[in-house]
């Protein structure tokens, strides 16, 4: 039903064609079932085995593992080989698999909203139905508490207010009426209204059915999400980036091989053969299996912190973020309404700042404050008999701020017994209760400024009422704490020694003061958006509140700097995304920080625009109106706890624990990892290459063999795997929040870390080369025995090959990797493997090694440290990394 906030009850039932005495009938709701089906919004179905599977197995290194095992099998009818290569394919694919599956499983964990039940007037008769059953005409009936399943217009309110923040990002609890409201009304203020997914914090109502399922505000956002084209990650696009590029210089390295190999008039299937070895050497196996563990270290280690990832690479993606865009209530703030300032005519104590700090019981007790904490606690329905209060935000903050000021809630209402209140209502915009006490009675009043100094003749000043003459500075008062984001009570009272009539309660009124409320900035965030700014992270609020909120808690957490010019906001009614194309306009976007009273639409453009600009976006999001934002952004960011299912299901990652200052720790985790990536793509490169130029040089040299395809095979799944695992298992630098984000199309290896590459390579190359030459030509060595010198220089130079990972400015002996207990436990491990490997003949055998004499394996170390020595020159000359 469109615009039912604009029409009457009546024409709204008419229309309908229901009856508010009686509601459906079973019959009509089996067949309105039919015609607009259940009340239910389709969410995402949690991603199947097979998928998750598929997803692993579409990897361009897993497609060329896979022909590289066939062909050789295929060539060298080498089961051994081919075995090896398939296990590195079974045991890559299976712990992204396994990873990924334990964070689908970490999110149905996270499903608690499960079925909902509603109270509903069918056949003259009051029931409770399953939520999803509610069609359009139900009368259903609302009680605090409840979370309202479905849109629905109102008949009947008493006192009735409604929590609305995941919906339209307010955080002040909405008072409802009934009355009809212009066709222009914006969404947050349709007061006669309720929507699915809201809550009821207190009073009750009657309301009509208007929309169920996806046509409710919630559908229509959720279905806009799920239009949302969901975003890559960064390394996802990287790795297949560097993937591709790598089949294709194996491919270059194969054709080149088979030509050169044909034009020398060698035997075919030995050139195929020797083209093989090479697109093996060249691959490095190593590297998805890598990626994947130092990934999925990352995802575990997030998660004993509360943050659940749920894709692996996503880890990553959190280190290259640039912007990170949050909603206000309840990220950035604790999304409970706090008394915050207390103003007094009262010379004694004229204006009061509620801190966490300050000494309440120093406070001098003034008459004015005492009549304001009276007032506070019995013109206030909260029920206090109870294990948790519960009530309206703005009444349990009263509560609390008189219990700061040892007050006793408890007490005061035993004393003070009510005899008679006037509920707040919309058009009176005010609440009144007569208490009687010892000397008589007293009228208690609190609500809207505007209203209750209507009825105040006097103002409290000096321990007594005088003649209330300064209502224009009041009304400057009010105005200037509105401006400053506070939501302003105003308070009154009077003294009856007889009971008053209840037309006369609200005659004559004496003004005590005024309370602004705020719902104040998480402790915590304050000091994390500083690590933010330090680490060249821009954070962006973007709040459906009203901007003088939102200002303050930006200048609270250190967004906005103190005193920060009005236009430093940018108001929801000024995004005219399509009248605006200059690009002025996109400027003033980029550059702003804090966003006002901006709907979902306009979160998402926002976040279009940021990427388009080469941006790479996280988005916090808890409620429902965040849901198409959270698809759009490179990372979507959920809360665990307060946050709605749907958003949950449009993130990537979740907070358990709901803080905005965990991603702090996320951020610098993804960093780190992606570090460790580069530091052991070039690793596993270098060590390839060697592998590939030293047989291709030896080749053209009519050198022996230094490798044979199964020990290049050992090479990359022992000696290159472990080193290179152990540099993702760093912490990485401790100033790596310090720097600034790197770009988002910054690729895993850039020129100077190819550069490096090739240089760290040539190195290793330069010994395993010198070694089969000095060996050949000098000591005239068995070709056996030249093999196993190259293969034993080769193993030993890509170990010692790890220690030039580390960065050219920090000291060789002092850094992350010489540091890492990891790096010397590979080396040990893959020490071991060889020489197990040389002891153990089967082994020993398959891979062709034999003895080697003392002398010979001097030359073998002396020849491997010397590659050392090398990349360290090149470092120090400054021509790598």
């Amino acid at each position: 039903m469109l615009e039912p906030f604009h029409l009457s009850i009546k024409a709204v039932v008419e229309k309908l064609n229901s009856n508010t005495k009686k509601g459906l009938t079973e019959s009509e709701v089996k067949q309105r079932i039919k015609k607009y089906g259940k009340n239910e919004i389709a969410s995402k179905k949690p991603k199947r085995k097979w998928k998750i599977l598929f997803d692993q197995c579409n990897n361009p290194i897993i497609f060329i593992l896979i022909i590289a095992a066939g062909l050789t099998f295929y060539f060298n009818d080498d089961l051994a080989e081919t075995i090896a290569i398939i296990a590195v394919i079974i045991i890559t694919i299976s712990i992204g698999f396994v990873m990924e599956l334990q964070g689908i499983r970490s999110l149905e964990a996270l499903r608690q909203m499960g079925f909902t039940e509603s109270t509903v007037l069918r056949d003259g008769k009051i029931k409770t139905v399953k939520s999803s059953f509610l069609v359009p005409g139900d009368i259903v009936f609302i009680q605090a508490g409840d979370v309202i399943s479905t849109d629905a217009r109102l008949i009947s309110v008493e006192n009735l207010t409604i929590k609305e923040a995941s919906l339209t990002g307010e955080s002040n609890t909405i008072y409802k009426d009934i009355l009809p409201l212009p066709i222009n009304t914006i969404l947050s203020d349709r007061s006669n209204m309720v929507f699915k997914g809201t809550t009821s914090e207190q009073g009750s109502g009657k309301a009509i059915v208007v929309n169920t399922g996806r046509n409710t505000q919630l559908g229509r956002i959720q279905e806009m999400g799920t239009n949302v084209k969901e975003q890559r990650t960064p390394l996802e696009k990287k790795l297949n980036a560097l993937s591709k590029w790598l089949i294709s210089l194996t491919l270059i390295f194969a054709i080149l091989i088979i030509f050169t190999g044909y034009l020398r008039g060698l035997e075919m299937l030995l050139i195929i053969e020797t083209a093989v070895a090479l697109a093996v050497a060249a691959i490095p196996e190593g590297l998805p299996v890598i990626a994947t563990i130092a990934l999925a270290r990352g995802m575990l280690t997030l998660s004993k912190r509360k943050v659940i990832i749920k894709k692996m690479e996503s880890v990553e993606a959190l280190g290259a973020t640039n912007i990170i865009c949050t909603d206000k209530t309840g990220t950035l703030t604790e999304d409970k309404m706090q008394v915050h300032t207390l103003v007094f005519e009262d010379e004694i104590l004229n204006q009061l700042l509620i801190k966490e700090r300050v000494d309440f019981h120093n406070v001098e007790k003034s008459d004015a404050l005492t009549a304001m904490m009276m007032t506070s606690v019995l013109c206030n329905n909260v029920i206090l008999n109870v294990e948790e209060m519960r009530g309206d935000s703005l009444e349990l903050a009263l509560i609390q701020v008189a219990e700061k000021f040892n007050f006793n809630p408890k007490e005061i209402k035993e004393n003070h017994p009510e005899e008679l209140e006037i509920p707040f209502n919309t058009s009176s915009k005010l609440m009144a209760t007569l208490n009687q006490n010892k000397e008589g009675f007293t009228v208690h009043v609190k609500g809207a400024f505007e209203s209750v100094i209507n009825y105040c003749d006097t103002i409290f000043k000096n321990n007594k009422p005088q003649v209330f003459i300064n209502k224009k500075e009041w009304v400057h008062r009010v105005n200037d704490l509105a401006s400053q984001g506070l939501r302003v009570l105003a308070f009154a009272y009077k003294k009856h020694e007889r009971k008053p009539e209840k037309k006369d309660i609200l005659s004559q009124l004496t003004f005590i003061g005024i309370i602004g409320f705020l719902d104040p900035a998480r402790e915590d965030v304050k000091a994390t958006i500083q690590v933010y700014k330090e680490a060249g992270i821009k954070v962006v609020m973007m709040t459906g509140d009203h901007p003088g909120t939102a200002k303050k808690i930006a200048e609270d957490i250190g967004l906005l700097s103190k005193n920060a010019a009005s236009n430093s906001i940018i108001h929801g009614k000024d995004l005219q995304f399509e009248s605006h194309t200059n690009t002025i306009f996109e400027k003033n976007l980029l550059d702003a920080s804090v966003f006002a009273r901006v709907t979902p639409e306009q979160k998402l453009k926002l976040v279009s625009l940021y990427q388009e600009n080469d941006n790479v976006v996280g988005m916090f999001g808890d409620g429902i109106n965040d849901i198409p934002a959270l698809r759009k952004a490179d990372i979507g960011i959920a809360m665990g706890i307060r946050g709605t299912q749907a958003a949950r299901e449009a993130a990537d990652v979740i907070l358990k624990n709901d803080k905005f200052t965990a991603m702090e720790l996320a951020i610098k985790q993804g960093r780190s990892i992606f570090d460790h990536i580069r530091q052991f793509v070039v690793y596993l490169l270098s060590c390839n290459l060697a592998e590939v130029v030293s047989v291709g040089l030896a080749a053209i040299l009519a050198l022996p063999a230094p490798l044979l395809p199964l020990q290049i095979l050992f090479l990359n799944l022992v000696t290159d795997i472990f080193p290179a695992l152990a540099l993702g298992m760093g912490k990485g630098e401790k100033q790596i929040m310090k720097r600034p984000p790197r770009r988002a199309n910054e690729p895993i290896m850039s020129a100077k870390r190819w550069k490096s590459t090739i240089l760290y390579g040539l190195s290793i190359t330069a010994a395993v080369v010198g070694i089969t030459a000095y060996a050949s030509l000098v000591l005239e060595l068995s070709a056996k025995i030249i093999n196993n010198m190259a293969f034993f220089t080769l193993v030993l130079a890509q170990l010692l090959n790890v220690f030039s990972m580390a960065d050219r400015k920090v000291s060789f002996f002092n850094n992350e990797i010489v540091q890492n207990p990891w790096v010397w436990a590979a080396i040990i491990l893959s020490l071991l493997i060889t020489i197990s490997a040389y002891y153990i003949q089967p082994v020993a055998n398959a891979l062709f090694l034999t003895n080697l004499s003392l002398e010979q394996i001097g030359w073998v170390i002396a020849f491997a440290f010397g590659s050392l020595v090398l990349s360290q020159l090149f470092k120090r000359l400054g021509l790598t990394f």
